[in-house]
């Protein structure tokens, strides 16, 4: 049985969905500007194998805010984890949700095992983009943070409920032009909206989250992380872009090289180039990821 629930950490709340089951724990994490409730596809996909939990991360969902650090956002985790007792998890993540596995991986030596989804920080140098002229790169680079500044700009926006049905409409066009559940879509949509009693609502997460957010991905260099973790590790990769990341085609199809080269240069992680799937993976490919994740963490039990 599926059952919600909040979980206190310090003066921070956090939302959970677990699954039910007695087979073996799973953590299952969203990317940024996510929440749980996007992955329940994925999650269902799972249930056969693992206790499936999923979570809202601090200021996402109906989580409440708090400062974003790997450090709160990983005792968040550990908190969930006391809470509804789950021993030695494995940490699954898509995006954000896979940078997490990561450092959990890196903490956690007894883990079961951690899985990124994608999970990268987004390129900031000329040489994450090789076989792109230096000067080139550069300039793409430019463009590509102009493109994140306005994203930022527009974090926490508020829409009154003729733009809110617009929008809705278009998040339905847009499950199906992916072949995603509609009805999880449209749910995850929502459930980054809080309502206010003038009949607006206003989007999470909100513009300090997303600015805090932005800065720590920035600054990340995951190369170490992966060669600390002493755990089962799998790296799924992404083999195309986004549709609207077309604009930046050659720079996204440089960083993925870049992204092969440093997971071939850690011997003990596992990767794989899921083919034919973007970003976008967990819509995308539930039921093979889901085999994917399966057969990976039987292998190492």
């Amino acid at each position: 049985m599926i059952h919600d629930s909040l979980v206190d950490v310090g003066n921070v709340q956090i939302a959970v969905r677990d699954f039910g089951g007695d087979q073996p724990p799973l953590l299952l994490l969203h990317g940024a500007g996510g929440n749980l409730a996007q992955l329940t596809t994925l999650a269902r996909a799972l249930r056969q194998h693992h206790r499936v939990v999923t979570v809202d991360l601090r200021g996402h969902g109906r989580s409440a805010d708090g400062p974003w650090t790997w450090d709160a956002a990983l005792g968040d985790l550990a908190a969930v984890c006391v809470k509804l007792e789950l021993d030695r998890p494995a940490v699954v993540g898509h995006s954000l949700g896979g940078m997490l596995a990561a450092h959990w991986g890196e903490r956690h030596p007894e883990s079961a095992g951690v899985i990124s989804l994608d999970g990268n920080p987004p390129p900031t140098d000329p040489a994450q983009l090789p076989g792109l002229d230096p000067e080139k790169a550069t300039a793409e680079l430019e463009r590509l943070t102009g493109a994140f500044d306005m994203m930022e700009a527009a974090a926490g926006q508020t829409v009154d409920s003729a733009e809110l049905a617009e929008l809705i409409d278009r998040q339905r066009a847009a499950a199906r032009a992916l072949g995603a559940d509609e009805k999880v879509w449209v749910e995850g949509f929502r459930r980054n909206l809080i309502q206010g009693r003038d009949g607006r609502a206003t989007f999470r997460p909100s513009f300090e989250t997303t600015t805090q957010l932005r800065a720590l991905l920035n600054s990340l260099d995951l190369a170490p992380v992966y060669a600390r973790i002493t755990c089962p590790a799998l790296l799924v990769l992404a083999t195309r872009s986004l549709p609207e990341q077309e604009p930046f085609a050659e720079l996204y199809a440089a960083h993925r090289r870049h992204l092969l080269d440093q997971a071939r240069s850690v011997p003990h992680l596992r990767h794989l180039e899921l083919a034919d799937a973007s970003h976008a993976m967990v819509v995308e490919r539930p039921a093979e990821l889901a085999s994917v994740i399966t057969t990976f963490l039987t292998e190492h039990r």
